[in-house]
């Protein structure tokens, strides 16, 4: 079912896109999701809406069962893929967690903004992606998700954020059916 509305101050939180997760196995091809990002991005600047480029820069501390991987990292992995075009109004987010909105300050500055709602493409699906969709949701923004924006490494873990975690958490919908929205919603204003 295609999202319904855009509130007028929507953002845009482009999640992981980044040098180090480039040639991860995803389920996708990362091209198809770094082009689909990028048409968002280019669609929320042309309405000079917020656009926010999130990059992991390392991991929470903490024991897990699984194994973590004490490798190191190349110099530019947490580096934003230059087919962002990073612009200098953009929001930068570091974050250390797999949600864009835990430890760091982006609630505060979308409010500042009088953001109410935003719209997540990245990877991945089932961590960066759907965690951030979470702590949206939970701090009371209106969440819609494009769908053809995002892969995850796992099968599973991508269908079963887009069928059982996304519906509950906002809407879902295709990058062009996002654009075609943000059209509307510039023509009613």
């Amino acid at each position: 079912m295609p999202p319904t509305i855009l509130d007028p101050q929507t953002a845009l939180i482009v999640v992981d896109l980044q040098k180090g997760l480039r040639d991860i196995p995803s389920l996708h091809p990362i091209a198809g999701v770094i082009d689909h990002s990028c048409q968002l991005i280019e669609a929320f600047r042309r309405q000079k809406l917020p656009v926010v480029l999130v990059n992991v820069t390392g991991a929470a501390p903490g024991r897990t069962e699984e194994p973590r991987r004490h490798r190191e990292l190349p110099a530019d992995f947490d580096g934003l893929m230059p087919e962002l075009h990073q612009q200098a109004g953009d929001i930068l987010i570091r974050k250390r967690t797999w949600g864009a909105f835990a430890n760091t300050d982006l609630e505060a500055q979308l409010k500042t903004k009088g953001g109410t709602q935003v719209v997540l493409a990245g990877v991945a699906t089932g961590t960066g992606v759907e965690a951030t969709a979470r702590q949206a949701y939970d701090a009371g923004f209106n969440v819609t998700l494009a769908i053809d924006a995002m892969t995850d490494t796992r099968a599973e873990a991508h269908a079963y954020s887009l069928s059982h975690v996304f519906p509950r958490l906002g809407e879902t919908g295709t990058t062009q059916e996002i654009i075609d929205l943000l059209g509307k919603r510039s023509s009613n204003q």
